[in-house]
Order: structure tokens, then C-alpha cells, then sequence
């Protein structure tokens, strides 16, 4: 499960949803460019060697002397009271200034129940966090001109199509990585939950519904995997491995891996822990691999401290055997990625402030008035991460977590971008993200809660029941006697889930899916005439897109 969380840029040299490079020309030469360029020249600095700013780029509220020195040293404090407040096992926090990591500090044990502490080289699971970083990764062929981020997915995997032959024609790179493809939200996650690989998924994509192309925001997993599983192909070579040569390697990036195998190699790696029965247990395993760009990364703060520096420095790196000049990545190619795309977060009144999402970026304006990037990360079965990066002021920071998302992550770089931009927090942001992503742990299934009747109608025999059934999107079901009692089978490797009388003709079945939360529940209601097997079955929790109904194979 991925989350996108607040931030914000304004950059040239990249098309907003829909443009094309010849608008992205013509934005650069817009009367509100000139404006801005004329205003700096004339403005010219009275100390030569301090260059003047250009309106679009100047805060209200400047930072002193002094100010980003203070905010760190609160960092311990800070760190000690939200993790009491949250019960989080497990975290780590890293601050990027002036070119490197100033602060890096791990806090907590890596499992519960057991002695490893957290250190600034632990790794943890990213979850949506690998959402930017993989944006890194396709800024950097997009700079070795293998793409642009107008590069139709269809170029590189012809066997790629959605709903709509138009989208599947003209679907970009782009499209993908600002989630506004018309896939609907988290669309392809129950695929994937099914257990089928990444091709698998992607195939399946075309049976699911669209929104309207490019002008509706929908976050999803899936067409970002599209978009990274293209601009992977055009490199010649696979997303794990391209992340590796073209990122992690140069940048330093040591115990950094887009492979889950990786990751559960590592002797210093924190464990995920799910929120169950009001406390924090390392029960369950995400295993991401399936979507790799959108939520396989596995990290340390010291790892992502280097991209940070490089985000902060607009694309150059100089130790990463770069261009003569320093450059990793162009301005351009980087430069869109955090540029404002399509709009993810409406105002709800005329006074309020509108959220953005660039390629992977959230792009956003804090009360400052300066331009901030981010994004948060979550499993439900394990993690919580969240990156913030404020270019005016040359500071970033991360915080990694072992848990499910409980709005640590968030509201501890929330509250220090606070201190560096204010001087004070200037609100109770553990509240406020703690309410919101509490929804994300929320069992799905209009029956989750309920009691079962007293007098439930009598099932019909279960041979009526039993069978095969067929889907387009998510595959066959078997219907299998198991015991005294009935059990789907589902997935390509096929897995077993108890079925259990509810009444008439609708059982129940438990999952414990990423996508749908712990302890949620699915109806299961079969369609029957007078006589004669079933015709049908609809599956709630595949319903989600109203394609939840399984047809009996040969009826």
C-alpha cells in the first residue's frame, strides 16, 4: 500500500499534464517568466557576490543565522516524544545540509522482543518512499537521453494496454509517474495480493476501469511499475538492476537494493511490525518485490542521505563519476520530476493552499511561501516512512520506521521543518497524521463488525456451490469442498481461504491482504436458479472497481 504525502516546486523544463516539449518552451518564454527575469535583473544585488533571488523564489518568513543548528539539536528530544506518544518499535532519522548528512541517528529496537538497537545504517523497508527514488532513477536515462518522460510505454513493452485504446496509445512515461494514467486508486493491488508477477499484473490492467486520462489524480502502484518497467526495457536492462548501476552504485549507496532478498540478507535490517490487537507485532512479512519501483526499495538514512544531497544540489554529484561538470543528472531531466504535474489535493476553500504531484514528487507550498517536495511510504503489514525536502533553505530530512503507518514519519519532519522555518511547531502534527492514516489500518468488508444472524437461511447443498470460475482480471477460483465446509482457491499458485456460512446463499471468507487491512472481511454471494450449480460468484473485496463476479467456467 503506498501513501503520497504534502510538498511543492516550480521548475522549468518539464510539460505539466498533458503538454508537450514545444509548451514547455513556451512556459519558459511566458510573460510571467520574462517578468521574473526582468525583476532580477533589474533588482541587481548591492553585494556583488550574493546573487539576487527572483520573486517566485523569495519566502516572507526568512530562516536566521543560526536557526537550522538549533532545530537539529532538538532532533533527540523531538524523536524521544513522538516514538512514546506512538509505541513505534523501531526508527531512524538522517538530515541533509550543505551537501551532506549533518544528523543521522537511529532510536528504538529493529524487533521487538529482541536486543538489536536502530543505528543510522540500519535497513529499513521504504514501502511508497521507492516512488521518488525510482523517479530518480528514470531522471537519470531520461539525462543519457535513452527516453524523455514524453516516451510512450507502448515503445518499449507492445504487449502493455489499458481500457482504452487511446490511453494505451498515447500513455507516457510521464503519465505513469504522475499517477494520471485513469487507473483507479491502488488499481492493480488485489492482482498483485493474488500472487501473480509483475507482467502478470500489468497484463491484467487492461481488464480494470479508467477515469478520464490525464486529468484525474489516482495513486497507484501500478502505473508507476508500467512507467519504471518501460523506461527499464529502453535501458536494456532490468528495473533492479538499472536502479543498482545507475543510482545506488555511483551515489555510495552501499546497503541500498530494489530486491527483497537483499533486504532479508541484511544482518542490520530492522523488522516490519503490524498493528494487531492494539499493539505492535512482527507477524506478517511484505514481500514487495512484485512492484519494485512503486514499494521495493530497502534502505538506511546514512544510504539515503547521498540521494539527498544529490536532490538538494539539482542533479549533480560530483563523486559519482559524473559529467565534467559535476552533473549526474541535467536540471531538466530532474527539474520535471519535481515540478508540478497535475493537481493531487484540490483546495476545499478559496483560502487554502493546492497540493501537487510532480514524477514521483509531491510538490507543494508550505505557509513560508516556500516550495517543498515529499512523500510518505506505508505498509500496513510494517512500515512507515516519509521524506521532506525544503531547497530553499538547502535542507532535507528522512525518517524510516518498523512499523505500520501511525503518522510518526510525518509529524517528526513536519515538526523540525517547523522549528527550521518558524522557530516553534506550530501544531499538534502528530494529531492531525495519526487521524488520517489511521484509516489505512481500517478492515475493509461491509460486514466487518457484524454478528452473524441468529437464524441465517439455510445454505443450499454444497455441491451447487462447488466448481470452477473464471475472470478475466483476476483469474480463476476454485470452489472446493474442505471438510464439512467450503474454501476458495485463489491465485496463480493456488491459496486456500476458509469459506464460512453467513446466510442463504452468501458466505464469508477472511484475508489479510496489504491492500485491504488486517481482519477484513469478504463476502462471498453466489448466484443460483431453481435448480442446477450456481452461475456465479461475486467476491467483495475484488469488487472494488465493480468487476468482483466470477462466472462459472462453461455456463
Amino acid at each position: 500500500m503506498g501513501l503520497a504525502a504534502c510538498t511543492s516546486k516550480a521548475t522549468t523544463g518539464s510539460s505539466a499534464a498533458g503538454s508537450t516539449p514545444a509548451d514547455v518552451s513556451a512556459a519558459a518564454t511566458s510573460p510571467v517568466a520574462k517578468s521574473d527575469a526582468l525583476l532580477s535583473t533589474a533588482l541587481a544585488p548591492v553585494v556583488p557576490t550574493q546573487p539576487m533571488l527572483s520573486p517566485s523564489q523569495v519566502s516572507g518568513v526568512p530562516i536566521p543565522a543560526g536557526r537550522i543548528d538549533a532545530s537539529i539539536k532538538q532532533l533527540d528530544a523531538l524523536a524521544a516524544k513522538l516514538m512514546a506518544r506512538s509505541g513505534v518499535p523501531g526508527m531512524a532519522v538522517a538530515v541533509v545540509h550543505g551537501g551532506k548528512t549533518v544528523y543521522a541517528k537511529g532510536f528504538g529496537v529493529k524487533e521487538i522482543g529482541q536486543s538489536g538497537q536502530v543505528d543510522a545504517n540500519t535497513v529499513f523497508q521504504l514501502a511508497s518512499l521507492s516512488k521518488p527514488i525510482g523517479a530518480t532513477v528514470v531522471a537519470r536515462q531520461v539525462s543519457k537521453k535513452r527516453i524523455t518522460w514524453e516516451t510512450k510505454v507502448v515503445e518499449h513493452l507492445p504487449w502493455f494496454a489499458l481500457a482504452d485504446p487511446y490511453v494505451t496509445a498515447n500513455l507516457t512515461i510521464g503519465d505513469c509517474y504522475a499517477h494520471r494514467s485513469g487507473l483507479s486508486g491502488q488499481s492493480g493491488d488485489l492482482i498483485e495480493d493474488l500472487g501473480y508477477d509483475r507482467k502478470q499484473v500489468l497484463t491484467r490492467l487492461r481488464y480494470l476501469p479508467l477515469d478520464p486520462f490525464r486529468i484525474t489524480y489516482n495513486y497507484t502502484n501500478w502505473g508507476i511499475t508500467a512507467g519504471a518497467e518501460a523506461a527499464a526495457v529502453a535501458s536494456g536492462i532490468e528495473w533492479e538492476a538499472l536502479s543498482e548501476r545507475d543510482l545506488y552504485a555511483p551515489l555510495g549507496m552501499t546497503s541500498t537494493s530494489s530486491r527483497f532478498a537483499d533486504y532479508k540478507a541484511r544482518k542490520n535490517r530492522a523488522v516490519g511490525h503490524a498493528y494487531v490487537d492494539g499493539r505492535f507485532q512482527a507477524k506478517y512479512v511484505r514481500e514487495p518485490d512484485t512492484q519494485a519501483p512503486a514499494g521495493g526499495v530497502s534502505s538506511s538514512v546514512d544510504d539515503l542521505g547521498k540521494w539527498l544531497a544529490l536532490l538538494l544540489a539539482d542533479g549533480k554529484a560530483p563523486a559519482a563519476g559524473t559529467d565534467a561538470d559535476g552533473q549526474f543528472i541535467t536540471p531538466q531531466a530532474l527539474g520535471a520530476a519535481l515540478t508540478p504535474q497535475i493537481v493531487s489535493s484540490p483546495p476545499a476553500t478559496p483560502d487554502a493552499r493546492t497540493g501537487f504531484y510532480g514524477f514521483g514528487f509531491n510538490v507543494g507550498v508550505q505557509p513560508s511561501g516556500r516550495v517543498q517536495f515529499s512523500h510518505s511510504g506505508a505498509f500496513i503489514l510494517g512500515a512507515g516512512t516519509n521524506v521532506v525536502l525544503l531547497p530553499s533553505a538547502d535542507i532535507a530530512i528522512v525518517t524510516l520506521t518498523n512499523a505500520a503507518p501511525m503518522g510518526l514519519a510525518e509529524s517528526l519532519n513536519a515538526e523540525f521543518m517547523d522549528l527550521v522555518q518558524f522557530g516553534s511547531s506550530q501544531r499538534d502534527w502528530y494529531a492531525g497524521y495519526h487521524a488520517l492514516l489511521a484509516a489505512l489500518l481500517v478492515p475493509v468488508g461491509a460486514l466487518v463488525g457484524k454478528v452473524p444472524p441468529a437464524a441465517p437461511v439455510p445454505a443450499k447443498a454444497s455441491t451447487r456451490y462447488i466448481g470452477r470460475y473464471t475472470h478475466d482480471c483476476y483469474g480463476p477460483v476454485e470452489v472446493v469442498a474442505s471438510g464439512a465446509a467450503l474454501a476458495l482457491l485463489l491465485g496463480p499458485q493456488p491459496v486456500s481461504y476458509p469459506m464460512t456460512h453467513w446466510s442463504g446463499d452468501e458466505f464469508i471468507v477472511h484475508f489479510n491482504f496489504e491492500s485491504t487491512g488486517i481482519g477484513s472481511v469478504s463476502a462471498v454471494t453466489f448466484k443460483l436458479g431453481a435448480s442446477g450449480p450456481a452461475t456465479s460468484v461475486l467476491i467483495e473485496v475484488l469488487d472494488k472497481d465493480k468487476v468482483g463476479n466470477f462466472t462459472r467456467a462453461g455456463a
